[in-house]
């Protein structure tokens, strides 16, 4: 009797592991979208439940993936790098891998997550929402401290077995390091700038001799940068005599030279062009009393140790408006007096009837439904569809020649003239960076315009979390809070409704209404003193150049930094208006 029982036991364990190891992973970026939804609505139990599920689920796809492709390098070696073994290699372990991780995570966790997705779980964003939806149902209230240590403990690691990919990887490095957790872009000068620290703490607490080698290691990166070549003239006059750079920096130029000339060999051979980033070419950065600020480009003039100079500086932005408008025809229509407000403006003529018409023709071209907001087809409202598109998205259909290629440099430089004129007519003393742009088109969705009551866009502030009920605006995340300045830049007005409207903090007292016409621009400071909206689109399609920037260079829009690299290079081989078509799987 006893061995019956045992031997039904052992039966039922069997089976049992046979259904929790066919047991599926929930998609982390279903769940992701499902607990943003769930906060928008107020359902902050299902943003908890929906919101910790995604993370394990990431975390778990991660874990998988990186066992399965330890196992799959050692089933499927490099045993010697004969050209013609190599690919075949290739192939056996990437099949390897497709079939080990299908049988651990499913296949519902199989597809190709977007980009959007993964950057929010790379910057943290899922802590965020569970940081304000614990707090909603007083469980508790996530640290800093501890989302720190349960980010690090998901961020995801993915190495492609294709060998240029992977050097192309190592090569970036520098980047991934250089870009903060929670923010976009990298910081500007970033490896050179660790030993320009280290020379001025060399100097100020000796040894004097390491702030010269410091000092010269400093100028590897930037050769004959006057105010450090004068550092070092003065640590050698007074230690009398001469130093070499330190050992790690050059050995690290030095395979930085070789793995470039690698990707440029392998790109070439593969018929893909490789774009160079730019990982130090501009110098400056580090704020002290040795340092005076240009008050122009947002970086630092340098000030040579040795001329031991005191300059306290200002941090203040004063908020002003009224400056030059730079282009002669366009017109400012409304000021922020006007406009019933503060930090608002309103222009004409910012861009011609042609380039309208070319826009709104690339933007049928290249938008797609929902980009920008997860994929949804109408993320603010469902009687409308949603469409848009990024600068990089139609530089890269430019360059595949499904659009011509000028229509895609005309919206790269419309957003340029559109950041210039805001910061010459708010009088910054800063530069303003592109923190996203976005070609977008609201489009009525016939059949469903009768009895409406909702709003195209509801009313909202750029960088903050607007409570109409407590007359405040929150500035932290999720909100954009880097978020600076705004703009919209129209390309049409042959559609009904779509009004832009300000409204006061109760989102309900509309204190200033703009009607879209080509080339009209209205640009406004991004805080909680300007919430805004869209009125219902009842009938058409409306199309804007959507703009946000940051006065903080680290918050960057990535995607504008390689749009920039790109327009470098095109320009670089006179391209634009040679009509070329490029092979279609070369990737911007």
């Amino acid at each position: 009797m006893i061995l019956i029982i045992y031997f039904l036991c052992c039966i039922g364990l069997f089976f049992l592991s046979l259904l929790l190891s066919s047991t599926t992973l929930e998609p982390f970026d279903l769940l992701y979208d499902n607990g943003v939804e769930a906060f928008y609505k107020g359902d902050y139990g299902n943003v908890v439940r929906c919101m910790e599920s995604a993370l394990k689920s990431f975390s778990e796809v991660r874990q998988t993936r990186i066992r399965c492709r330890l196992k799959c390098s050692d089933q499927h070696r490099f045993d010697s790098f004969r050209t013609d073994k190599i690919f075949e290699v290739i192939l056996y372990r990437a099949h390897c891998i497709n079939q080990c991780t299908e049988g651990k995570i499913g296949a519902g966790s199989m597809h190709k997550v977007s980009e959007d997705v993964i950057q929010d779980f790379n910057r943290r964003i899922p802590y965020n929402y569970l940081q304000l939806a614990y707090r909603k149902v007083s469980i508790r209230l996530i640290t800093a401290t501890e989302q720190d240590s349960i980010y690090l403990n998901h961020v995801e690691l993915y190495l492609p077995d294709h060998y240029t990919q992977v050097l192309h990887c190592q090569h970036e490095c520098i980047r991934d390091l250089a870009t903060r957790p929670g923010r976009l872009s990298p910081m500007e000068n970033y490896l050179p700038l660790h030993y320009d620290y280290l020379q001025f703490a060399y100097f100020q607490g000796k040894p004097l001799y390491m702030s010269k080698l410091c000092a010269l290691t400093y100028l590897l990166f930037h050769e004959g940068e006057e105010f450090m070549t004068e550092n070092v003239e003065h640590y050698r006059e007074v230690l009398g005599h001469d130093g070499q750079p330190r050992k790690e920096a050059e050995q690290y130029l030095k395979r930085h030279k070789q793995e470039l000339d690698l990707l440029l060999i392998g790109s070439s051979s593969l018929g893909v062009p490789y774009i160079e980033a730019n990982y130090w070419s501009s110098s400056g950065g580090r704020e002290d009393a040795n340092r005076i600020p240009s008050g122009t480009n947002g970086w630092m003039d340098y000030v040579p140790i040795s001329a031991k100079r005191n300059v306290t500086m200002s941090v203040l932005q004063e908020l002003r408006e009224g400056g030059p408008l730079l282009y002669e025809n366009v017109r400012l229509v409304q000021n922020s007096v006007t406009l019933n407000g503060s930090q608002r403006a309103l222009f004409d003529y910012v861009i011609s009837e042609d380039e309208c018409s070319e826009l709104k023709h690339l933007a049928h071209s290249v938008t797609a439904a929902g980009d920008g907001y997860k994929g949804k087809m109408s993320p603010h409202t469902p009687n409308e569809k949603f469409e848009g598109a990024t600068v990089l998205k139609t530089l890269k259909y430019g360059y595949e020649g499904r659009v011509p290629l000028k229509s895609a440099r005309l919206f790269y430089d419309v957003s340029e003239k559109a950041r210039r004129i805001l910061e010459s007519y708010f009088m910054l003393n800063s530069t303003l960076h592109f923190s996203y742009t976005h070609l977008v088109c609201r489009t009525a969705i016939s059949g469903q315009q009768d009895h409406r009551n909702d709003l195209s866009h509801p009313i909202h502030a750029d960088n903050c979390l607007l409570d109409p009920e407590a007359n405040e605006c929150w500035k932290e995340p999720p909100a954009y809070t880097y978020r600076d300045y705004s703009a919209l830049l129209y390309l049409n007005g042959n559609f009904d409704g779509g009004e832009f409207i300000f409204t006061e903090m109760d989102a309900k007292t509309v204190t200033a209404s703009v009607k879209p016409r080509c080339g009209r621009m209205v640009g406004f400071s991004s805080g909680g003193e300007n919430p805004h909206g869209v009125r219902a689109v009842t009938r058409g399609q409306r199309c804007a150049v959507a703009l946000w920037f940051t006065l903080d260079p680290l918050y960057r829009e990535l995607e504008r930094l390689q749009a920039d690299e790109v327009i470098q290079a095109l320009d670089n081989q006179h391209m634009w208006d040679q009509g070329l078509h490029i092979n279609p799987k070369d990737e911007l």
